[in-house]
Parts: structure tokens; sequence; C-alpha cells
């Protein structure tokens, strides 16, 4: 599609409301128009009749780790990065994902996949792809070990890596969403690493002093603020630890752990964000804090992908007693501006024009796609197959 494309009959997702029988008219790469349906369609524009499906800004996740999945579908088999990366922004297109945040972790241990060469080759593949479908940015996860720490620095100041959000992690028995027990089950069960590794593992992250991660979180602080990018915190358990990090200029809390962690988060200000799998599986994978309480809670500002795109899809279709649009813009507009995209996540005159027609029932799923005003993904009752999978327009279209 080039020039105006107006989308008509359509359930229109307002960061306020919804326009029951709305249109949504884009041209270029901005929308232009958002209104009733029944205005007269514009001159010379492709018209799309959405027949009642909603239409909703393209989804924004600022965390979702599933890149590694796609890079290392089996364990000791590796996939080219960029055949990878490639199948990561398909399969979050077609689950109308716009702007996606590969949440990148640069933790050394090669056994497991993850690596900091390998954190390298992946945020370089991100950084410098220019055939994508959507928007792809780079999240830099940083351990809290020496070594990682001096690898996010070498990565921030090279400039071969656009680097759009920092975060920091340290996963260690006790100190984060796992105790003992939880941790060795998470290794060893989940990963398949043997108990010799596990218990190596444990001694290696428990070496470090308090006053040690202090000092590695405050030089990754450093840095996000020395690149003009926002700072994350992850699994913070006490409102001391969300204090803590508060006062390292972090404006987003990762996953709280407990209510009171999302609490002090909520009432510092800052961004709390949670996984959309929490919310459409009912619960915490590991028995921590509920999405759906935090939801009730009013201490969840975002949900993202976390490690399964289509839950970021199925979120706002969850049924929580608030309107549509306040659970729409927990994965749309909320995302954008918690990390600086004021362009995006909207559909408002302006905005940059990525949208999302969805037919909700009886699952959700994605009918097409714009990203900045391109059709990058159709598909539903209108789309005829023919030869070579080309693809044109059915009847009515």
């Amino acid at each position: 599609m080039t020039g105006a494309v107006e989308i008509r009959n359509g359930r229109v997702v307002t960061p306020t409301g919804v326009i029951e029988d709305g249109r949504v008219v884009v041209v270029d790469d901005r929308i232009a128009q958002v209104g009733e349906a029944t205005a007269v369609p514009l001159p010379r524009a492709t018209v799309v009749d959405a027949d009642g499906r909603v239409v909703v800004p393209g989804f924004v996740d600022i965390h979702g780790d599933d890149i590694e999945r796609h890079r290392s579908p089996r364990a000791g088999a590796r996939v080219d990065v960029r055949s990878a990366l490639a199948t990561a922004d398909r399969a979050n297109a077609l689950v109308g994902v716009t702007t996606k945040f590969h949440a990148i972790a640069f933790e050394d241990d090669a056994s497991d996949g993850r690596s900091i060469d390998e954190a390298e080759t992946i945020a370089r593949a991100v950084s410098n792809a220019d055939d994508t479908l959507a928007d792809n940015r780079v999240h830099v996860r940083s351990d809290l070990s020496h070594d990682s720490v001096d690898a996010v620095e070498r990565v921030v100041s090279s400039g071969e890596v656009d680097v759009d959000l920092l975060s920091v992690m340290h996963h260690a028995p006790g100190d984060g969403q796992f105790d003992e027990t939880e941790f060795e089950r998470h290794y060893m069960e989940d990963r398949n690493w043997p108990p010799e590794k596990v218990e190596r593992v444990i001694e290696a992250r428990e070496e470090l002093s308090v006053s040690t991660k202090r000092d590695l979180v405050a030089r990754v602080a450093e840095l996000a603020a020395g690149a003009g990018v926002p700072l994350a915190s992850h699994d913070d358990e006490t409102a001391a630890a969300v204090d803590r990090m508060f006062e390292c200029e972090a404006s987003i809390s990762e996953y709280p752990l407990t209510m009171e962690a999302a609490r002090r988060a909520t009432d510092r200000g800052m961004t709390t964000v949670m996984g959309a799998p929490n919310l459409v599986r009912g619960g915490s994978l590991w028995d921590n804090l509920s999405a759906r309480s935090a939801v009730d809670a009013d201490v969840v500002d975002v949900l993202c992908s976390d490690y399964h795109p289509p839950s970021l899809l199925a979120a706002p279709f969850v049924e929580t007693g608030e309107p549509l649009s306040a659970r729409v813009n927990r994965v749309t507009r909320n995302p954008a501006e918690a990390v600086g995209l004021h362009d995006r996540g909207r559909l408002e005159p302006g905005a940059r024009a990525d949208v999302v027609v969805v037919d909700p029932s009886p699952i959700p799923s994605v009918e097409r796609v714009l990203v900045a005003g391109d059709e990058v993904l159709r598909a539903g009752a209108d789309r005829e197959r023919v030869p070579h999978g080309r693809a044109v327009d059915g009847p009515g279209s």
C-alpha cells in the first residue's frame, strides 16, 4: 500500500475509549484522521473494511527474549543470526508487534547458549538490520558480574550497536525470583544443567558482595545516563530494592516479585512492567506476584511478551473489569512512553501509523499489520492463495 489508506467499520481503540463504528485514515507514514465511519471516504484512498474487527495501535514490546530460541532452537543447534532475527521479526509481526525490544542477556555461560560473545553477536545483528518488517531495537540486560558489565560498557561505547534500553539482572538463589530450591530446579530441569554446574554457578554468584553489586549497578546506570536511554531494574523483591534502583535513576521496574515492590515502584513514579504470559496463564510461573493481582491493585503499567509473543496479543482481551482502551494501553501507549517513543502506540492524528486489525474471536488473531503506513502482513478471510505464495485481495476487499 502507498499513499492514503482508510480502515473503516472497525472497533477503533483510542487511548481513552472505543469508537464502535470507526475509521482510521493513514497518509504515508502517519495517522491523519480517527473518527466515525460515517465520514465521507477519502478520495483515491485504499479502503480496508475491518468488518467489526478491533483496530488497535501496533504493540510495543519492551522485553522479549524469544530471539534466543530462534537462534538456538535446540541445544547444540545454532541458526545463522540473520535468519534467527528474520524469523523472530516475522513471528512478532504475526501477533501485532510493530516495535520490538529484543532483551539480550549479557550473561557469560556458553553451555547454556547465553554468552557475552553471543549477546554481542545478536545485538549487532538487531542494530544493523535494515530489512525487517517491524522496528527492531536492542534492550541490553546486564548481569551483575565484572565480565558482563565490562562487555556492556564496550558495546555501548563502540558505536556499533544502538542500545535503546538498559537493565540490570542478578539471578542467584535468595536474590531475585528464586530461592535455592527453585534456583536448582529451574537450572537442572528447565535448562538441563548438571548438578555440579549448578553448584559452581551458585558459588560464583554468591561470591559478589553487596558493595560490589552496588558498584556494578552504578556503572550500568552511568552508561544509561551517558547514552540517554532508560534504565530498568529487574526482579525487585522489596521496597528497599526498588529505592536503591530509583536512586540510580532507574525509571522502569521489570517483574517486581512482590506487591510491596510493585507498590513502591508505583509510588516512586516508575513504570512497572510485568509479563503478559503471567496474566494470560493466570499466575506467575515461579509463584511470584500475579499480574492479575497487580492489575487489580493498579500497580502495573506495561505488559511485555517476556518469552512468549502471542501472549502480548492475547493480554488485552483478558477480561479484567477495565475498559478495553486501558488494557490496550498497557501493550501500546504505555510501553512507548516508558522508553521515550512518543511518536507511536496510539491511534491519534500525527502519530506514527503502526496499526493492527485483530479478530478477537474465538482467539485473538491478527489480520492486518501496518508499520509506519506500510502493510507488512495480511491474513484472514479476504486472503486468496495463488501459486508461489503470492496473494491478492479477495472479493469485496
